[in-house]
């Protein structure tokens, strides 16, 4: 019997593997056989390491999620005036959604199928970041920097115009003839075309 040897290089290839199918093929559509080619291992190695691909899909969110959220906290937690805050929080999602675009599905899938699991062991405490984020936007309200709006609609704004283009890519594509390099700059140019559209729909 072989004796399956578990190294952190080769746990690290395997993520490397899955990050690349995941992109290709999204959620659905990567198979652990491809991973493990991928990899450079056979697939018994890989199932050592993750037993399914939800487990491994489980990892690579929360490594995405350590990584971003701190940032955003940063954003949102700064003394700053709130047109930067929404500058800032769009650049940042934008560009965690370029390194991982096959994450708005996975979320979607995971928060509607399995939400109590979903809430407790991916999304943890989050919500303090939102409260954060209204009761910046009600103080600008009380000072009549902007006019009176929903934190969470505008809020849910942000998200929405940040996320879309990356649920609706194969779409877009497929009906405008964009390549890879056009659709990124596309989206590079949102960074700006976002929050401008936020800060223009509540000033006064």
């Amino acid at each position: 019997m072989v004796k399956l040897v578990k190294t952190d290089s080769t746990e690290e290839k395997i993520l490397i593997s899955a990050k690349k199918n995941f992109l290709k093929n999204g959620m659905a559509g990567a198979r652990m056989q491809d991973i493990a080619d991928e990899a450079g291992i056979n697939k018994a190695l890989l199932h050592y390491y993750f037993r399914t691909k939800e487990k491994l899909f489980e990892v690579i969110f929360r490594e995405a999620a350590s990584n971003f959220f701190p940032q955003l906290e940063g954003i949102i937690s700064a003394e700053a005036p709130l047109s930067e805050k929404i500058q800032g929080f769009c650049s940042a999602y934008i560009d965690m959604l370029l390194q991982n675009p096959f994450l708005p599905m996975f979320v979607l899938t995971e928060s509607n199928n399995q939400p109590q699991r979903f809430r407790q062991k991916l999304w943890k405490n989050r919500g303090h970041l939102f409260m954060r984020f209204a009761a910046d936007v009600n103080n600008e309200i009380k000072k009549k920097n902007i006019k009176p709006v929903d934190p969470g609609q505008l809020f849910m704004n942000m998200i929405a115009l940040c996320i879309f283009p990356f649920l609706a890519k194969p779409i877009w594509q497929m009906t405008t003839g964009m390549g890879e390099t056009e659709f990124r700059r596309m989206i590079e140019e949102r960074k700006k075309i976002i929050p401008q559209l936020i800060n223009d729909s509540i000033k006064k």
